[in-house]
């Protein structure tokens, strides 16, 4: 007999919608423990999953998908829509090469209504579908689904604005409250939000009670909605949400089916901007992950049954971890350093610093764009600010970059994880563009690590910087060269040779240089760690050039506009100029699957390397 009798009997939404309401509660409980053993056996996000079981059936249920549109933010609480619309099977091979992604893909299904994966688009995108549905003249439901975190985000507010003076636009926007994204929540947002919550357990007895047996009739919704408010946030002119022109309900509990259906039936029937507040829980039916809710909000394979097993102590140290311990001997060294953070604690290797630096510790939650001028702030008046940020999330701030910092050259620096391909995570997580988008901004200092040591003197250098400067590494474990202690800066601009050959010079920049010197040695190629993509060492260009037929740049980076555009620039200003050869990333987004076997594909692992260079050399024909 199967485990899933219920699940399995869905295929599609409209099968889900055919279910007697009784039957959806162990139908719950049935999606939650597919969930548990499903992503054991893959890996992926699990606790926010796990959260929003319920949210996820009552919308499929009462909202007719997919001809109404349900837009997920950042879209890691969207398992259990993949599995509702037919993607059950599917999930054995989540976030593996070939298989479905962990996020929202318009591709992938005619559920996904929009691609996310980022934070804080859904209201604006939920938004645009709305207009365009009244527009067209057509009737169809446009939800958003966002979570307290990602509330935090300056763009979130501006589409809450914008939807608000939208009276005549038909908008559902979906709060849901687990009180946080990844990490604990931070800022007025979230005090606010718990300040509702403060008397949630009466007002959802009593919400409990009356909702259950409402009708879909506008006045008494009107009537249970302001005696709930009045339950809530007693003598209150109005939610902040109010104020932006939304018609506000809750909070109400999001993991009970006989609050949230009738809610959302009673919702679906009124016009103008509605905001519903649901209260989940992260890891929801988990015990180890209601516990531990940031320890398994992104996993790898398991155990479901015994839990994530603890790290062993001592190991290689990933980059992110050399970046933590730097960050922490460069505060105690210098009390002007402070460390800042878009939300991204765990994940950027601050934990440590938090700790033993609270003081010079600073998470301003999903805002990057407020995070880089906030650090521009700083070092006006003389502090030396760190901004510890994945590569994808420091896309969302360059204006900030270029407007706030580089132009009045402050000594911000940024570390910037995720560099290059960073696997599962897929198209919308790979720090594809970096070096493109970085090299063309005036004065700021670019540099790429090729190891754990020379990561820690990079970021070294970048602090003794007097103006901008970026280091960027890669997602993961380097090549295993033990960080030094002793901390001193590098030399501005100059790589070194690692390895001398003949007719071709591979310049490598950050981990390339890697498979780069073991392309080297079948090459018998000269291989050089180029360290810097700005200011590029243009002189050591020079003497490769005169010294070799073929240069060949590898990078880790989309080769459009990158570091080898930089070394073509370089040498189209010499008066007798080598073949140039640019190895990067293709032009076009490239998905999920194992770091390295997408660097084989795009060629550039020692393989593919070498083959390349012999192509170019004996070229067919």
């Amino acid at each position: 007999m199967s485990d899933y009798p219920i699940l399995e009997r869905i295929a599609t939404p409209a099968d889900l919608r055919a279910l007697d309401r009784k039957e959806l509660p162990a139908l719950a409980s049935e999606l939650r423990g597919f969930l548990i053993e499903s992503v054991a056996k893959t890996g992926g996000h699990l606790s926010s999953n796990l959260g929003t079981v319920e949210l996820t059936i009552a919308l499929h249920y009462v909202f007719n998908t997919p001809e109404d549109r349900i837009v997920w933010d950042v879209g890691h609480q969207t398992y259990s829509h993949k599995i509702l619309t037919g993607r059950r099977e599917a999930m054995a091979n989540l976030r593996r090469h070939g298989g479905i992604s962990g996020f929202p893909r318009r591709p992938e299904s005619e559920y996904d209504a929009f691609g996310t994966a980022h934070s804080s688009t859904s209201i604006s995108a939920a938004l645009g579908m709305a207009v365009a549905t009244r527009a067209q003249g057509e009737a169809r439901a446009s939800i958003a689904v966002i979570g307290d975190g990602a509330m935090s985000a300056g763009m979130a507010f501006e589409a809450l604005n914008n939807a608000g003076d939208m009276k005549d636009t038909d908008l559902l926007v979906i709060l849901n409250d687990n009180e946080m994204s990844i990490s604990p929540p931070v800022g007025a947002l979230s005090n606010i939000l718990a300040r509702l919550m403060a008397p949630y357990d009466a007002a959802r007895r009593i919400g409990k009670k009356v909702l259950g047996v409402a009708p879909p009739v506008a006045e008494l919704a009107r009537k249970v909605e302001e005696y709930a408010k009045g339950m809530i946030a007693p003598g209150s002119p109005g939610t902040l949400f109010e104020e932006f022109g939304f018609h506000y309900f809750g909070p109400v509990d999001g993991h009970d089916l006989d609050i949230l259906i009738p809610m959302l039936q009673n919702l679906r029937h009124f016009k103008g901007p509605q905001f519903l507040h649901v209260v989940t829980r992260k890891g929801q039916g988990y015990k180890l992950a209601e516990a531990d809710p940031i320890r398994y909000h992104g996993v790898a394979q398991f155990d479901h049954l015994t839990g994530i097993p603890d790290a062993p102590v001592g190991g290689q140290p990933t980059y992110t971890q050399v970046f933590g311990d730097w960050l922490c001997d460069a505060a105690t060294r210098d009390p002007r350093v402070a460390g800042i953070t878009p939300a991204m604690c765990e994940g950027s290797g601050l934990t440590r610093f938090a700790a033993e630096f609270p003081d010079r510790y600073y998470d301003v939650g999903i805002a990057e764009q407020h995070a880089l001028t906030f650090a521009a702030g700083l070092a006006c008046e003389g502090l030396r600010p760190v901004v510890a940020i994945y590569s994808t999330f420091l896309q969302r701030a360059y204006d900030q970059l270029i407007h706030d910092i580089a132009l009045q050259n402050l000594p911000v620096v940024l570390a910037i994880d995720r560099g290059g391909l960073v696997g599962a995570d897929g198209a919308t997580h790979h720090g594809a563009f970096d070096l493109s988008f970085l090299a063309c901004v005036p004065n700021l200092l670019l540099m790429t690590p090729a190891d754990e040591n020379e990561c820690r003197q990079m970021l070294h250098t970048a602090l003794c910087h007097d103006g901008p400067s970026a280091v960027r590494y890669p997602r993961g474990k380097g090549p295993g060269v033990t960080p030094e202690a002793e901390m001193r800066a590098l030399p501005l601009g100059k790589g070194e040779v690692r390895r001398h050959g003949k007719k071709v010079a591979l310049l490598a920049f950050g981990s390339m240089l890697t498979p780069a010197l073991e392309a080297g040695e079948a090459l018998d190629a000269t291989v050089v760690n180029m360290r810097f993509v700005k200011p590029l060492d243009e002189a050591l260009v020079a003497r490769l050039a005169h010294e070799h037929e073929l240069l060949v740049t590898v990078e880790d980076n989309a080769v459009i506009g990158g570091a080898g555009a930089e070394v073509a620039r370089c040498v189209d200003s010499l008066p007798a100029r080598p073949r140039l050869l640019r190895l990067g990333l293709p032009d076009r987004f490239i998905d999920h699957g194992e770091q390295r076997q997408l660097l084989a594909e795009a060629g550039l692992d020692a393989a593919g390397i070498t083959a390349s260079v012999r192509r170019v050399q004996t070229p067919e024909g």
